[in-house]
């Protein structure tokens, strides 16, 4: 399969999915699009942005039968561009069955010229029990394993899942991962799925999650399958909140599927970047589109039930649109961490899932050594941040030498710190000493690599002397790790205000510097002058 990365921040990237009817970049929303009838027009969606559009291989049998064979489905439901279908898994959700077996679906799917295709799956949704949860999964990846039957040329020539051999008929098929809540269970699914050889995957089931806010449990899902898969596209199901799709793109999910836009506007719901509100209690739109430039809020609200439902879906589908957008330009300034601690602010479970993956290595592993702008450190949850982490780790290995005596100094608002005044001062009085700054989030920075990114790229919030220094334990442990594995005679800090907590209150500190075999001074305040 050709997937291309251009650009990569976190675990997120842009990316190029090559596809028989073209080539789809990616982050991508894709809107759902029903096979029978169609309340916004799949040309319209198009004609906004929208390349991809995903629809119902079950319904489409259902209703067109063999003519759908003859017509395809990009003529069946009157779009161009790349065409996703779905099984029918979420009627299989919905009702138990649906009626038709694997190999007939997958056959149709593959007649109808779907360009990226789903097997049918056995969704596990949420609350199910370990049992029969696993019973969905086993029967997932035994269908999964009789639609690769289909996957086979004229000659009984085994293709691969991209259907490399008639690339210009046969879809790309996703392998569809579920398990639910049960982690190990979707380590399982992705592992089984990648052995059989698809290069494109599915997560299923976040829907209930989301319903529920449950957003933590939804990350450590993706985070799960992601560890199984780190480098292969992955789809998210039924995600078309523009709160989650941050989340979800950073994490490493590359499209996303839902019928928000429209389900959400017959609830008279109107999308906004932080969540929805309800028009019947709406005043002002807060947003630019074609729609909000048209329409006052009481004029939207005097349309006939359709014709509202129709504008709020319209307007619905540009906010997904430019949050999409968004993340885009996120991922290219390589802010992509900035924007989500952001839009987790809006909900208190959004930034609880923020706190139960900053340990999820591939958010490190895919963020740039080096970025062209300063990062913005406001608050404890940023100590966590990959560049943050990665510049801790370096100084965690870095030995004084030949030095027999330690300063410890405030970082100062100039950067690189060797260009300020304070600087030339304190070398000038110590000539062999080992100086260093420092400050809660990167913790202790030698000057010989004060101009490293991102120790001379970084903008501090003042609001950070608000918090106790045990909200910054990686900080703690710079500074231990730092004193522990380095041997100097003499030690001196001049503690600001957030030091003199650190040394005041802090019991591995004191343990630490009362272990030392060194003279320590410890001054407050700014008193180079007095050195």
């Amino acid at each position: 399969m050709s997937f291309e990365v251009k650009y990569t921040d976190l675990a997120a990237r842009i990316g190029m999915l090559d596809t028989p009817h073209g080539i789809l970049e990616t982050p991508a929303f894709v809107p759902v699009v029903h096979p029978v009838s169609q309340a916004i027009s799949p040309q319209y969606l198009k004609s906004i942005g929208f390349h991809a559009v995903i629809t119902n291989a079950y319904i489409t049998l259902r209703h067109y039968g063999d003519e759908a064979k003859k017509k395809g489905i990009h003529n069946i439901i009157d779009f161009d561009g790349i065409v996703m279908t779905d099984s029918g898994g979420y009627q299989v959700l919905e009702y138990g069955a649906i009626g038709y077996e694997p190999l007939v679906i997958a056959q149709f799917e593959r007649d109808i010229k779907s360009d990226i295709s789903v097997p049918l799956d056995k969704p596990t949704g949420f609350g199910l029990t370990y049992g029969k949860a696993k019973e969905y999964v086993d029967q997932t990846i035994n269908n999964a394993k009789k639609t690769l039957d289909i996957v086979v040329g004229a000659e009984g020539q085994k293709k691969d899942t991209t259907g490399n051999k008639n690339r210009d008929t046969d879809p790309l098929w996703v392998g569809p991962i579920q398990g639910g809540e049960h982690l190990d269970l979707i380590q399982f699914s992705a592992r089984a799925l990648n052995e059989m050889g698809f290069n494109f995957f599915a997560l299923g089931s976040p829907v209930e999650l989301m319903e529920r806010y449950e957003f933590s449990i939804l990350a450590q899902m993706i985070v799960t399958a992601k560890r199984t898969i780190p480098t292969k596209p992955m789809h998210l199901f039924g995600a078309g909140h523009p709160l989650t799709i941050p989340l979800a793109v950073a994490l490493g999910c590359d499209t996303f599927d839902s019928a928000s836009y429209i389900l959400y506007a017959k609830d008279n719901r109107y999308m906004h970047q932080n969540g929805t509100f309800r028009i019947e209690e709406m005043s002002y739109f807060p947003c630019q589109c074609s729609i909000c430039t048209t329409f006052t809020v009481h004029e939207l609200s005097q349309l006939d039930p359709h014709r509202r439902t129709i504008e709020i879906a319209k307007h619905n589908l540009n906010v997904l649109r430019a949050e999409i957008s968004t993340v885009k330009q996120a991922i290219m300034d390589g802010r992509l961490w900035e924007y989500v601690v952001q839009k987790a602010r809006s909900h208190p479970k959004l930034m609880e899932a923020i706190e139960n993956i900053i340990d999820f290595e591939i958010l490190e592993e895919n963020t740039s050594m080096f970025k062209q702008r300063a990062i913005f450190l406001y608050d404890p949850i940023d100590q966590h941040r990959p560049e943050v982490k990665r510049f801790k780790k370096m100084v965690s290995e870095f030995q004084s030498t030949n030095k027999e005596k330690l300063i410890l100094y405030p970082e100062s608002h100039i950067h690189p710190f060797y260009y300020s005044k304070d600087y030339y001062q304190i070398k000038r009085k110590f000539a062999n000493s080992q100086v260093c700054t420092y400050n809660p989030f990167l913790g202790v920075i030698p000057v010989e690599i004060c101009d490293i990114f991102p120790s001379a790229h970084n903008l501090i919030s003042k609001s950070m002397n608000q918090y106790d220094t045990n909200d910054y334990p990686t900080f703690i442990q710079s500074l231990d790790r730092f004193l522990t594995i380095n041997h100097f005679e003499e030690i001196i800090i001049i503690a600001d205000h957030f030091m003199s907590k650190v040394i005041k209150g802090n019991n591995v500190i004191n343990k630490t510097l009362r272990k030392l075999n060194a003279k320590i001074y410890i001054y407050k305040d700014d008193i180079v002058s007095r050195l």
